[in-house]
């Protein structure tokens, strides 16, 4: 097996072999940034001092995240499903606890992503589950090295099963996603990931090109944005981060914050 590094900032995986990388691609992109302490890189057995916690968010969904939080601390977000279970991005760790955990719910079908930030050890998962990774085509220049695990999708929607589909939003990154569940709230559940990002009131959604750095789309590409996500019907949204969870009214959440968007562009 190829050594591997992680990047202390973003926390995403890349090959150690045939030379370290002098510095981070995702991070020095303007969507994301280095640390003001310069470029580090760590290994992942120095991250075994680290656990991962593991909350039910409702019958089926669960979120797993980094303690103390490493990187960006997003979540990963396990959805339970009867044809089976799909893991929504990725956090830069596995212990056997949450292995074990996971297998004892079924196991991994699939791993799919909202956008690059979130790649994580994404390969580790993978080979450990044995599943495919769907990475949007509109984003493969991001993924940091070649594996038999990823599957690379194009166009608007690629269908999952149980209702579940992978829609293309674009916005954020070029190949920003959303995870969309029919059958399990009345008018259906939202994973967004970075895609939209949910604010601290949870009576706001945001769609920028960069969070960080408070980059806002283009009137162009917001327009496509909205265009693609309007035609979604949910009711409830689960975001990237811990506490980014709106339940019942997130329909009437989305339209209120794009419809402030709208009326900025001029659309």
């Amino acid at each position: 097996m190829n050594k591997t590094i992680i990047c202390g900032t973003c926390g995403t995986q890349f090959l150690a072999e045939p030379t370290t990388p002098s510095i981070c691609p995702i991070c020095t992109d303007d969507r994301q940034y280095v640390s003001e302490s310069g470029q580090q890189w760590t290994l992942s057995t120095e991250l075994e001092h680290h656990t991962i916690k593991i909350t039910q968010l409702n019958e089926h969904l669960y979120a797993l995240k980094i303690q103390p939080d490493f990187a960006i601390a997003q979540r990963a977000l396990l959805l339970i499903s009867p044809e089976g279970n799909i893991l929504w991005d990725c956090i830069p760790y596995l212990d056997k606890a949450t292995i074990d955990f996971i297998r004892a719910k079924g196991g991994l079908k699939a791993i799919a992503f909202s956008h690059p930030h979130y790649y994580s050890n994404m390969n580790d998962w993978a080979a450990e589950f044995e599943c495919p990774i769907y990475i949007h085509q509109n984003d493969a220049e991001w993924v940091p090295f070649d594996s038999p695990y990823i599957y690379l999708w194009d166009g608007n929607t690629t269908q999952l099963w149980d209702g579940i589909s992978i829609v293309h939003i674009g916005g954020h990154f070029a190949g920003s996603c959303v995870l969309h569940i029919k059958g399990l709230t009345p008018q259906g559940m939202m994973l967004c990931g970075d895609t939209f990002n949910i604010a601290r009131s949870k009576q706001h959604m945001a769609i920028m090109y960069s969070y960080p750095n408070i980059i806002l789309l283009s009137k162009t590409e917001f327009a496509k944005v909205y265009q693609k996500a309007a035609q979604l019907n949910f009711d409830t949204v689960y975001g990237a981060f811990e506490n980014q969870d709106i339940e019942g009214n997130a329909m009437e959440i989305f339209e209120a914050s794009m419809q402030r968007y709208k009326d900025s562009y001029g659309l």
